[in-house]
């Protein structure tokens, strides 16, 4: 783990994997703040799901997209509520709790409408090329439209899809996020109700499975089916009970 801030050193931050008898290589920025906290747990779980999916083989040790941010999304779970928790100062548990709402509607009102750009955006390039204006025509229409009328956009903004690099490094990555959260809302849903003796192992055992079985297979053993609109609503009301949380101590 590469984890001090340092001049001259590429920002952001990401758990890589390499071969499956190697451990994954963790990259940070890491200045203390509450955010790089959360950020750590978040490489961490990445890493923690490469090191125990690794003996399945270098063809199956990759997860499904489906699955890539679960691991990492229940380590900031795991360490967001903790920290809570442990917080009894009420501006503190604001600030906590604001910056986890931000994040959590950022991962996904925000990164289905980055789904939603590059969708319009290939359906555009399968009819010719697609000029810049175009380019940005899609991206404030999308944002508009996910965002509503109360933002006002500044002019630059049109260009904002090109500082996304999953556009062109993983495209159709960036569902995965939308998808992990609430996936990781109702996991950690059956998390608090079994308690951490029933979850532990079958937690376990799902990011030991890698690449060999699809996301509804692994989730069976936790009652939750993703082709059930129930599953998605659990995932959503995590979020609103937060905000009610806020709300009651502002």
């Amino acid at each position: 783990m590469d984890a001090p801030a340092s001049k001259g050193k590429a920002s952001g931050a990401f758990s890589h994997p390499t071969v499956p008898s190697a451990n994954p290589y963790i990259l940070l920025n890491y200045l203390g703040s509450t955010r790089d906290v959360m950020t750590l747990a978040h490489e961490l779980g990445h890493g923690i799901h490469q090191v125990l999916a690794s003996n399945k083989g270098a063809l199956q040790c990759s997860t499904p997209l489906t699955l890539a941010e679960t691991a990492s999304v229940f380590g900031e779970m795991l360490t967001f509520k903790h920290m809570l928790r442990r917080e009894k100062n009420n501006l503190s548990r604001r600030v906590l709790l604001s910056g986890k709402i931000e994040d959590m509607l950022n991962t996904t009102v925000r990164q289905i409408s980055f789904h939603e750009f590059e969708t319009i955006f290939h359906n555009q390039r399968l009819k010719g090329e697609v000029s810049l204006e175009k380019i940005c025509k899609i991206w404030l229409d999308v944002q508009r439209e996910s965002l509503g009328p109360v933002f006002n956009f500044q002019e630059e903004y049109k260009y904002y899809w090109s500082y996304v690099s999953h556009f062109i490094h993983v495209p159709f990555y960036v569902y995965a996020y939308a998808f992990g959260d609430c996936l990781v809302n109702s996991l950690y849903d059956v998390y608090a109700s079994e308690g951490v003796d029933s979850f532990e192992q079958k937690y376990i055992n799902m990011l030991r499975a890698g690449g060999t079985l699809r996301h509804n297979e692994l989730l069976k053993p936790f009652d939750l089916n993703t082709s059930d609109p129930k599953f998605w609503k659990l995932g959503v009301n995590t979020i609103i009970k937060l905000i009610d949380d806020l709300e009651n101590i502002i």
